[in-house]
């Protein structure tokens, strides 16, 4: 691995520069994975009807959805707000703060819109994949092993994007998804059972 990313960098490629928007995408698509998916297997956990699942699944699209995005605008403004109060500390020239001003503007235009819709486009995942079964039990299953696949991929995606190890990413990212997921579910249930 420690080659090709010698080969990469001998070709002048700076995977750095993906930084900003392939953190807030690939933060987004997992998130939007797992969840959604999550939200629907704690309802799955306590009710069998697939239009609960389905209903609370696109709330949770949602209100996802629009989360990443504000969270991308208050995370990029806090940073800039930061290192301005420090350029205005170490008396620096007012040009460099507009310039500043107007990279980071940049910077939450493509983070908001990369997280946006990398979490929509993750989120689907668990949506169709309950919407297409109607057995409660299988439902489950098949959420959780699309879910899984899907996982998989982004961290496959964010890996070759970033120029990483491949293997490390992918198990890194399922292992998270697989066990929110599972806490959730498991969570859920067993609030559900004890009749609170």
């Amino acid at each position: 691995m420690a080659t090709a990313q010698n080969d990469l960098t001998e070709e002048g490629f700076d995977y750095s520069q993906r930084g900003q928007w392939l953190r807030a995408a690939i933060l987004g698509a997992n998130d939007g994975l797992v969840s959604v998916a999550s939200l629907m297997m704690g309802v799955g956990a306590v009710n069998q009807d697939v239009e609960a699942m389905i209903i609370s699944g696109f709330a949770g699209v949602v209100a996802g959805a629009c989360s990443m995005a504000i969270g991308e605008f208050v995370s990029v403004y806090s940073q800039l707000d930061v290192e301005v109060a420090q350029m205005k500390r170490d008396s620096r020239m007012m040009e460099n703060k507009a310039e500043k001003r107007k990279n980071y503007q940049i910077l939450f235009m493509q983070a908001a819109v990369a997280s946006t819709l990398a979490f929509s486009l993750g989120a689907i995942v668990p949506l169709l994949s309950a919407s297409l079964v109607g057995d409660h039990k299988v439902r489950l299953g098949v959420v959780v092993g699309a879910v899984s696949l899907g996982l998989v991929i982004f961290g496959w995606i964010g890996s070759i994007l970033g120029g990483t190890h491949v293997v490390k990413s992918c198990f890194r990212v399922l292992f998270g998804g697989l066990m929110v997921m599972a806490i959730t579910f498991g969570l859920t249930k067993l609030i559900g059972s004890s009749g609170l």
